[in-house]
């Protein structure tokens, strides 16, 4: 399993939001390059990185700040929010982001994430972000009557390298994964699912590595280990099996 730990942009700073609400924003770092280089530094494999602002507005917002991130770092990253179309994803991929990941345009025009399957294989991720098991979009601003696991089949058709599955109600609230949802998600598919929203301790990893049989392998590190209530050198030696005393 593999921890991707998370960039979350908002007016070109790193912040958490509590359950999606861009009024309960807690700022972490003003430099968001520094920070990719530091979680990088503490082994992180895999970064994740969200445009919030872009996610609102539907447009590409913090550019300069994605383009230093992408510069600062040597390992691979994923992209989210405001990307609706094939010329911002090409954009993106020449910028350096290794894939990208498309949410409500995915919803609202599947038609393009096949286009984008085929234009750019293996780089197109699928995030569905779920409240009480139906999909949201617009910056979770909307819940449809979708079933997330209806939308990751029809995905998984298209060709996307994997599914990022959030639990809206979960999300910056440490109050650990909701490990039934994602462990139901994963089997109904054959693609790989990464968990996403709640993470708070290391038992949390602990019991997300239990179902990676399921398909589920990674998980998003966010508030948690900003926070300091996992720390991510421990929590990846925890999925390499490293055992050590903050384990």
């Amino acid at each position: 399993m593999i921890i991707l730990p998370a960039i979350d942009l908002k007016e070109g700073r790193c912040v958490r939001l509590e359950q999606g609400l861009m009024n309960k924003d807690t700022v972490y770092n003003d430099n968001p390059a520094a920070q990719a280089l530091q979680w990088q530094e503490q082994g992180g494999e895999f970064l994740h990185i969200v445009d919030l602002d872009g996610a609102f507005a539907g447009v590409p917002k913090n550019k300069a700040a994605i383009q230093a991130i992408v510069e600062a770092i040597s390992i691979p990253s994923e992209l989210g929010g405001g990307i609706r179309d094939l010329a911002t994803i090409e954009a993106y991929l020449a910028l350096g982001v290794s894939r990208v990941i498309l949410g409500t345009v995915a919803k609202e025009n599947p038609a393009l994430v096949a286009d984008a399957c085929k234009k750019f294989p293996g780089q197109i991720v699928v995030g569905i972000d779920a409240k009480d098991g139906l999909v949201a979009v617009r910056g979770w601003a909307d819940v449809t009557e979708k079933r997330a696991s209806e939308m990751a089949k029809e995905m998984e058709g298209f060709g996307v390298t994997a599914i990022i599955y959030t639990d809206i109600a979960r999300d910056g609230m440490m109050q650990g994964p909701n490990i039934e949802a994602t462990k139901n998600l994963a089997q109904s598919i054959s693609i790989p699912v990464i968990a996403s929203g709640g993470l708070s301790t290391l038992d949390d990893i602990r019991r997300l590595m239990a179902i990676e049989s399921s398909g589920v392998t990674g998980v998003i590190a966010g508030k948690a280990i900003y926070s300091g209530a996992i720390d991510l050198r421990a929590a990846v030696a925890l999925t390499r099996g490293v055992v050590t005393k903050s384990v």
